[in-house]
């Protein structure tokens, strides 16, 4: 079960780093492709999140589930602006996603 959860540990922060990687792609140069990878990012996070969470649960995981809630509200609002973004790409929706999934990844670090 460990090669497991690192596998979606691994995918997690690939998440992450793709939102973070599309969020200055669209800022810096407007890139077309740019919103598309941040809601692939923002979903590969989303459900990855939510199996890691799963996984440890199964395991002998001890979780605060005050701050998995917190985060999997902010990862559903990076989910929806990035849908947003998709729809009609602007730059401060961009920003929006990134900063909220900045904000995700100090919410885990620092709490």
């Amino acid at each position: 079960m460990d090669i497991v959860y690192s596998a979606l540990v691994f995918l997690h922060l690939l998440g992450m780093a793709g939102i973070v990687a599309g969020f200055l792609l669209q800022l810096i140069s407007g890139h077309a492709k740019s919103p598309k990878v941040i809601l692939h990012s923002s979903l590969l996070q989303l459900v990855t999140g939510l199996l890691l969470v799963g996984v440890g649960e199964m395991g002998d995981g001890d979780f605060n589930h005050v701050k998995i809630g917190v985060k999997l509200v902010i990862s559903v609002a990076v989910t929806v602006v990035a849908v947003l973004n998709l729809r009609k790409p602007a730059t401060r929706l961009a920003v929006i996603a990134g900063v909220l999934a900045i904000l995700n990844v100090a919410i885990a670090v620092f709490w």
